[in-house]
């Protein structure tokens, strides 16, 4: 078999083999030997070698024109940073071999599949010690030893994840080992388990991660927030658990994207998400462009709004309240909610960008639930200046959120007449972003703070700022376009809100 078809692997290929002079020897490893053997291309480059691990990449980093940094000086680890072209970036990391061979080494990994070997100076010779290659043809993951989850108990995540993603039946005797480790995973780093997680939330079946993170003990130990929605029984229209409601979500989330934001060519098979495509389909490549831009280079766009999914309801059992006729409310679970992704995202150490995204996301939800139950047949320009006022970009997220919060309260149950309702005002949003965003998100200032402390005698404060939002928000309503306008506005403003002494000063 040729292993090196992989453009990217060759390049690679040939600066490492330039360099071999400084090491004795060099194995690629890991998951790139595993995307090699499905005839897939590897996301990231694992080698491990006998030598100079600092020299060695260095030299590496040098000759491609990579970033070069030590990952870890005690495991003597170092990682390049690449931009192939017309490829994500990519992570090249280098180790030092660990055991008295390679073959020593591979039996210390996480999991057989993952426990094979390339000598780059015999690249036709698979090195499987473990028998990785056969439980790759038969789809099984297996541990390659019964201490592998207690030396490393990431791999506890790492194993829901390749499960998921690689359409996998797990062991038995993994399954017990992976309950038993979960209690260990105060041990991982946060950045690890985030990153993990934020892996299995980008893939097509998340709430199938989820299932099986459940499956095998993991949420008291990880996300325990999530643990009191299993059970938490919710008013109607719903018609699941708040966890069950929560993994439908996810699911709808993915179904929604693959239709409007991603590569999905065949018509909708069923009627409500063909309306989805008729009254949403127009903005399908700005949705696209969307959700190919990154807040993090590390985490996707769309693996951050599945966090926020995972979460929008995370405080509705802390909010719980029956009224005189014993009908359930949550009132308010939506800041709580945001508060807990917030504190979560914190700790599993999201940039501070990324915990904005977060926390707007899942404070908002209930808005655009909130528009479409409103008697009014139009939503104002005023209303929707008011809801990206509040929102920004993330408020386009918040409507897909809120598209698939409503398909997993109702489910089958799912009146036309509201779906159709509540895509119109999605509609109407993302109109108003892409196409009328000038005139009514962002429109140009017709006063600034100068202009307002001349013409009133007003010294600076915060007062100024008021009634600049003032004159934005009535010139997105389309109610002025002349400073004059903007002045006599203000002036009413004014009278009404402050007063006026008799000498004509603002009191």
């Amino acid at each position: 078999m040729n292993f090196f078809s992989s453009p990217s692997l060759r390049q690679i290929l040939e600066v490492v083999q330039a360099n071999l002079a400084s090491a004795e020897s060099v194995y690629l490893v890991g998951g790139a030997v595993r995307s090699l053997l499905l005839q897939q291309e590897p996301h990231d480059f694992d080698f491990a070698i006998e030598g100079n691990v600092r020299s060695f990449a260095r030299n590496v980093a040098d000759a491609l024109g990579g970033a070069f940094y030590m990952l870890d000086d005690e495991r003597d680890t170092a990682r390049i940073v690449y931009d192939f072209p017309k490829r994500p970036r990519t992570t090249i990391d280098f180790a030092v071999l660990r055991g008295q061979d390679i073959e020593s080494d591979l039996k210390n990994r996480d999991f057989t599949i993952n426990a094979m070997a390339l000598d780059l100076l015999q690249p036709d010779h698979l090195i499987d010690p473990l028998g990785g290659a056969q439980d790759l043809k038969d789809c099984i993951l297996r541990l390659c030893s019964s201490t592998s989850l207690t030396d490393d108990p990431a791999r506890v995540l790492r194993a829901v994840r390749l499960a998921v993603e690689l359409r996998l039946r797990i062991t038995q005797d993994t399954l017990n080992a992976m309950r038993q480790a979960a209690a260990h995973l105060y041990r991982v780093s946060p950045e690890r388990q985030r990153d993990e997680l934020f892996r299995m939330l980008d893939s097509d079946r998340p709430q199938t991660a989820l299932r099986l993170m459940d499956s095998v003990g993991i949420f008291p130990y990880f996300l325990p927030e999530l643990e009191p929605l299993k059970g938490l029984k919710q008013p109607q229209p719903h018609v699941l658990d708040a966890w069950e409601h929560t993994l439908a979500a996810l699911e709808e989330m993915n179904t929604l994207l693959s239709f409007l934001a991603g590569d999905y060519t065949e018509e909708a098979d069923n009627l409500t998400i063909g309306l989805v495509v008729t009254r949403l389909g127009r903005y399908r490549a700005e949705l696209g462009r969307l959700f190919k831009e990154r807040l993090n280079p590390n985490r996707s766009r769309r693996s951050l709004l599945a966090f926020s999914i995972l979460y929008h309801d995370a405080g509705k059992p802390a909010t719980l309240s029956t009224d005189k006729d014993g009908k359930l409310h949550f009132y308010n679970h939506e800041a709580l909610s945001a508060q807990l992704v917030g504190r979560r995202g914190a700790r599993l150490a999201l940039s501070q960008v990324e915990l904005k995204y977060l926390t707007v996301v899942v404070r908002n939800h209930m808005r655009i639930h909130s528009l479409a139950s409103s008697e009014t047949d139009e939503i104002s320009r005023r209303v929707r200046y008011r809801y990206f006022r509040s929102t920004g970009e993330e408020g386009i997220d918040i409507i897909l959120l809120s598209l698939a919060d409503t398909l997993a309260t109702w489910r089958t149950t799912l009146r036309q007449e509201y779906w159709l309702r509540e895509l119109e005002v999605c509609r109407a949003l993302f109109d108003t972003w892409w196409c009328q965003r000038e005139a009514v998100v962002q429109p140009p200032g017709l006063l600034n703070g100068y202009d307002i402390q001349r013409r009133f005698q007003l010294k600076a404060g915060p007062l100024i700022g008021e009634m600049l939002e003032v004159v934005r928000e009535a010139q997105a309503a389309g109610e002025l376009t002349q400073q004059e306008e903007a002045y006599e506005l203000l002036d009413r403003w004014l009278k009404q809100r402050v007063g006026r002494s008799e000498d004509g000063s603002l009191n």
